[in-house]
């Protein structure tokens, strides 16, 4: 039986350090210590020690592994952190959190967590702790396929490392920093940065992280066709991994040295380390092992022509990658508010670090601006991603439809569209808040646009019982200069709002001209509802995001709750600002003014037949294999011939083959993303398609906003795909 020797804070901060050094070579040794830690500081009933063992012991459970106790003792943490208002404490229990979600399943929660520690580190300037942060995003946003994020997240923490003067820290980045090099081809670069980890992680004493290292370098000898060398480090890697009890570590390598044996003809070895790199990932919940395995046997089973477990294989392998995706994207919709009060936190300790030093303020400020658009980049993508094949897949069905299902179709179409409007409502705030967006003037038909807006929300007014009315004064122009986005969007949450807040009477609209000279007319916008009306001591918070009045708040009315924030934003990036008059229970009034340019008369496009593209050709880049099928079947009703590439550096390589009428590029891909792809295509003059006409067809609404990439293409097209300005750009050649 083991006794607790009496002890006091020297002891146990002696304890702890000996731990986290020992983490790199015994992890049990380390375990042990803390233990012995936690249990002095119980006794001497120190909260900060006590939070502090239980963060030491996370960190280490987590690299064996054992993620419930691992989640379960920073969650305890984080409680006597609380207690003593230290958000250092708290931001290091929350890294150990952030480690546990993205090294299973949830790799979005994981970023949420390290966006607010990375915050908490810059605050203090905290290089050894923003090290790991920075590395950990950098797993993440390669996950995610975005190369560009990963390269910079791992140079920071390299930049960081360096100047904590922590060379194994440093080294930890190398080695991830050498398989994106690898990824794009870059064999020499990528051989050299895990060669110069390797040397670190010798000099440090590093032996877990060596085990990563050789891991890396087998990577890189795997490529090159080098087995025997690659075999070598893998089994080297794995005996590591196994003395040190380092779970994770250990599934990797039997992944991969399954997938050499696999490429050499060594079935049965791959089989058998297919098997336990399975039964560990589905032991410890580790979802991406699981389904790279489930490919690779998928792969086995095909080469030895055993053509129902191969499909089998294939089957679980797609099942479980979509759920994933789906899964993440469910779960950042229901978190939007959190994300919201991390960023609210960030900035709350911006500004305190802005009264020490305003200099440091300012860095830090450019820094979360970075990742926020970083975050927006890689939400708008894998938001709206599934949704393209919802919304296309329906829009393809109704063409071959009977009456009883077109019924279906166009519920299914209305719900996914409603729920294609609450993530635009999200990401547009986010946008908006930015300070990221802009007018895009152009003429517009005025009053046709004004008539669509009734037609469409018409039937949701007559399925209330409610009367909607549209009165456009005679002096109104029938064209004007406008966003016609943004102002459809006003209307609509402003019309929108006053069907889903009205239960008896009617909703009117009326547009007035209350000014004119000689180029411009100021026009007011009027919606008026005899709806539950709106307390006046409300007034000024109704337009923040994520209020509401009690009174008016039922969960029959749905939405983003954003949607008044949204409109106050774009009103004021026309320069004016919205009004409101309200009265409860007997209706509501909300105006605005624009200064608008008439215009005399609007050219209508004129449809161009379909017949126009058959026998055309185009590439199309895209990942997602479902995307991919949907693309393809809307191409060719159009009689267009597609070809399909799944990455970058497969549409590079296809693209030297011969020359294409259009590319079709998809951004957020593996090995090569669409940017380096286009960029690669238009600077090689040897490509046959450097002049090919190449449009983004991209779920992340940021692209477009990337100047340094923005002049290879001819124009970027959204997901969900938008098919009436897909078939425009075909046909005309740019958007």
């Amino acid at each position: 039986m083991n006794t607790i020797l009496p002890g006091n804070n020297s002891n146990v901060l002696s304890l702890l350090d000996e731990a986290y050094k020992s983490r790199i070579s015994n992890l049990t040794f380390s375990i042990e210590q803390a233990q012995k830690a936690l249990d002095i500081s119980r006794l001497l009933n120190d909260k900060a020690l006590i939070g502090k063992s239980l963060n030491h012991l996370s960190l280490f459970y987590m690299i064996r592994g054992e993620y419930g106790q691992s989640i379960s003792m920073a969650e305890e943490a984080i409680i006597y952190f609380e207690e003593l208002d230290d958000d250092r404490g708290i931001a290091d229990a929350r890294y150990s959190i952030a480690g546990n979600y993205y090294k299973t399943d949830n790799f979005h929660l994981g970023l949420i967590y390290l966006i607010n520690c990375l915050a908490t580190y810059q605050k203090y300037d905290d290089h050894h702790n923003q090290a790991r942060t920075q590395k950990s995003l950098g797993t993440i946003y390669e996950f995610f396929g975005d190369q560009n994020n990963a390269i910079k997240a791992y140079e920071g923490a390299i930049e960081a490392a360096k100047k904590a003067k922590d060379i194994s820290l440093e080294s930890n980045a190398y080695n991830p920093l050498s398989g994106i090099y690898l990824k794009q081809g870059n064999v020499p670069l990528a051989l050299e940065l895990v060669e110069r980890s390797i040397a670190m992680k010798n000099e440090s004493g590093d032996t877990r992280g060596l085990a990563f290292a050789l891991y890396g370098r087998g990577k890189v000898y795997l490529r090159t066709g080098e087995y025997a060398k690659a075999e070598e480090d893998f089994k080297d890697a794995m005996k590591i991994h196994q003395s040190v009890g380092e779970k994770l570590g250990l599934g990797m390598v039997q992944r991969r040295l399954a997938e050499l044996y696999l490429k050499s003809g060594h079935l049965a070895e791959a089989r058998n380390l297919l098997e336990k790199a399975i039964t560990f990932a589905e032991e410890f919940n580790v979802i991406i092992i699981k389904f790279k395995c489930e490919y690779l046997m998928y792969q086995l089973y095909k080469s030895e022509l055993d053509t129902e477990n191969a499909l089998k294989y294939l089957e679980r392998y797609i099942a479980q990658k979509e759920a994933v995706i789906n899964a993440q994207t469910l779960q950042i919709i229901e978190n939007y508010e959190l994300i919201k009060r991390m960023e609210s936190m960030e900035k709350e300790a911006n500004l305190a670090k802005e009264r020490a030093d305003i200099i440091k303020k300012k860095e830090t400020a450019e820094q979360t601006a970075k990742v926020k658009q970083e975050f927006l980049s890689t939400m708008s993508h894998e938001l709206r991603t599934p949704l393209n094949a919802v919304v296309t897949i329906t829009s393809l069905l109704k063409e071959k439809s009977d009456e009883e299902d077109q019924r279906l179709l166009d519920s299914l179409k209305f719900a996914s569209n409603n729920l294609l409007l609450i993530i635009n409502d999200i990401l547009d705030f986010t946008k908006l808040d930015a300070g990221k967006m802009q007018l895009d003037i152009h003429p517009c038909n005025f009053k046709t646009l004004l008539d669509n807006l009734k037609q469409i929300y018409g039937s949701m007014a007559i399925e209330k019982g409610l009367k909607l009315s549209l009165s456009v004064a005679d002096d109104v122009a029938e064209g004007y200069e406008i966003d016609e986005t943004k102002l459809s969007q006003i209307l609509s949450n402003l019309i929108g709002n006053a069907i889903k807040y009205t239960e008896a009477g009617r909703v009117d609209i009326n547009i007035n001209k209350v000014k004119a000279d000689k180029h411009y007319d100021i026009l007011r916008f009027i919606v008026r509802d005899t709806g539950v009306g709106i307390p006046k001591n409300f007034f000024a918070d109704l337009f923040e995001s994520f209020t509401q009045p009690r009174s008016v708040t039922t969960r029959k009315q749905g939405g983003s709750g954003l949607g008044l924030a949204i409109v106050k934003k774009l009103v004021e990036l026309h320069g004016s600002k919205v009004n409101v008059r309200s009265k409860v229970n007997y209706g509501s009034e909300f105006y605005f003014d624009l200064k608008l340019k008439p215009v005399a008369s609007i050219t209508r496009k004129t449809e161009m037949p379909i017949g126009q593209l058959k026998n055309k050709t185009v590439l199309l880049a895209e990942d997602n294999l479902i995307n991919a099928m949907v693309a393809r079947k809307l191409l060719s009703n159009w009689g267009i011939i597609s070809e399909h590439v799944s990455n970058g550096a497969e549409a590079v390589e296809k693209s030297k083959e011969k020359i294409f009428d259009f590319i079709l590029m998809d951004i957020h891909m593996p090995e090569m993303n669409g940017f380096d792809a286009t960029r690669n295509i238009r600077e090689s003059g040897a490509n046959p398609n450097f002049a090919t006409p190449i449009f983004a067809l991209t779920a992340d609404i940021t692209a477009e906003h990337q100047e340094e990439y923005a002049s290879y293409f001819n124009g970027f097209l959204r997901k969900p795909i938008e098919i009436e300005k897909l078939f425009q750009a075909l046909a005309v050649g740019t958007v």
